[in-house]
């Protein structure tokens, strides 16, 4: 499953970053730790400090990975995008709205 990752730095852990804490390397070893893959990651000016993008083996080990994450207090902000199968979707968008009944 292809996920982006959207965060922002608390305080701490940005002082952390500019004393030259390897940010690449510690991601890189939290996706290989649930069995996941880092590919990229960039330092962002505007709405986040940080996007990284990857891929995990199934949602669980996305959500235990940023579980993990936020309970390190390093973060002030942190989105997880997880990629669809629009095709998928659509079929099953087309299933529900063929039977689902509004009120009035």
């Amino acid at each position: 499953m292809k996920v982006t990752i959207l965060a922002n730095y608390a305080p701490h852990a940005a002082k952390g970053l500019m004393q030259g804490s390897d940010r690449e390397a510690a991601i890189k070893a939290l996706f290989e730790s649930v069995g996941g893959k880092m590919a990229s990651l960039m330092f962002t000016r505007g709405a986040y400090d940080v996007v990284v993008n990857g891929e995990v083996p199934d949602q669980s080990a996305g959500m235990g990975m940023a579980l993990a994450v936020r309970a390190s207090g390093s973060l002030t902000d942190l989105v997880i995008l997880e990629e669809l199968n629009m095709k998928a979707v659509l079929a099953a968008a087309n299933k529900a709205a063929a039977t689902y009944k509004p009120a009035g």
